[in-house]
């Protein structure tokens, strides 16, 4: 277990049953994040993922802690009646670092992003965290500056990150620069390509290979020896009867940046533009695409936590 949270904000979490049985007991449990049910897709299509990717956690033996700002708390864990409260929610803040706390103090709903959850997971005790695909560095930022705050919370805090890699819709060599500034091992799971988010291949070599739980396992056990090293970002690619192949997938994200530059999209609401842009393109492909990987990096999740308990 991580160190216990000051007491100011051990104040602010609450946990539900299910992680607090979980934790006093030693079971493994996956943190997920809550941004693919409020910004993600519509209701109820987001609940029903959302029970899904929890049943698969619980079919793996481990817990699953769905991680969101509620009434002034970081909810560790939503009960039913919770989570159908934000998936129906109206006006939810999307929280990264910046937002977090402004959720919290005014008691906004707040749906948190890969850097929120990171820390809200890292404060609640959590190792290892399932989501889509990270943030990253956009195309274009040498002008827009428009890099994602994911990239320095892999920097600095020690969570372990299942992913599909970076979304596709961003600037994946510069994102992997980044992550290797901030001294993130960036490793892909059981293949020598770095995946990307909707299709297994990116053209781009994996920093680090792994094949096993076991393996990446020992590799968070290392990282724990150095009191100041942060995250690890696992990318595992989609399987491979549910992907869109690249070079499909390059025109359909083409031509979607391209609507969103038209459309004077900036900022945080450039990639849910994007994605549902792309949505649209691809005829609701995406997204079924979408809900195959977050529930295989949520399997897999699942095992790792089980390596560290």
């Amino acid at each position: 277990m991580t160190s216990p949270a000051p007491a100011a904000l051990a104040d602010l979490i609450v946990y539900n049953d299910e992680v607090r049985d979980a934790l006093s007991t030693g079971k493994p449990v996956v943190a997920l994040e809550s941004t693919i049910i409020t910004h993600g897709m519509p209701f109820p299509k987001n609940v029903e993922t959302a029970r899904q990717v929890e049943a698969d956690i619980r079919a793996e033996g481990a817990v699953p802690a769905t991680i969101a700002l509620m009434d002034g708390k970081i909810m560790v864990g939503l009960s039913d009646a919770d989570l159908d409260r934000l998936a129906q929610a109206k006006d939810v803040m999307k929280c990264s670092r910046a937002d977090l706390t402004f959720a919290l103090a005014t008691g906004r709903y707040g749906a948190t992003t890969v850097a929120a959850t990171m820390m809200a997971a890292h404060a609640a005790g959590l190792k290892v965290f399932a989501t889509g695909g990270i943030g990253g560095v956009h195309k274009g930022a040498e002008q827009s500056f428009d890099i994602s705050a994911d990239l320095d919370e892999l920097g600095r805090t020690p969570v372990c990150v299942v992913s599909a890699g970076a979304k596709a819709l961003l600037d994946i060599p510069k994102t992997l620069e980044v992550l290797e500034t901030k001294g993130v091992p960036v490793i892909a799971y059981g293949t020598e390509e770095l995946p990307a988010f909707w299709s297994r291949q990116s053209g781009l070599a994996a920093p680090y290979t792994l094949s096993s739980a076991e393996e990446i396992g020992a590799l968070l056990k290392m990282r724990e020896t150095f009191s100041d090293h942060g995250g690890v970002l696992i990318a595992n690619p989609v399987p491979e009867t549910d992907e869109i192949p690249r070079s499909e997938m390059t025109s359909y994200i083409d031509a979607a940046i391209a609507q969103a530059e038209t459309d004077g999209i900036r900022g945080k609401e450039v990639t849910p533009y994007v994605l549902g842009a792309i949505l649209d393109l691809t005829a609701g492909r995406s997204l079924d695409t979408n809900i195959a990987l977050v529930r295989n990096n949520a399997r897999l999740a699942a095992r790792i936590a089980a390596e560290l308990v």
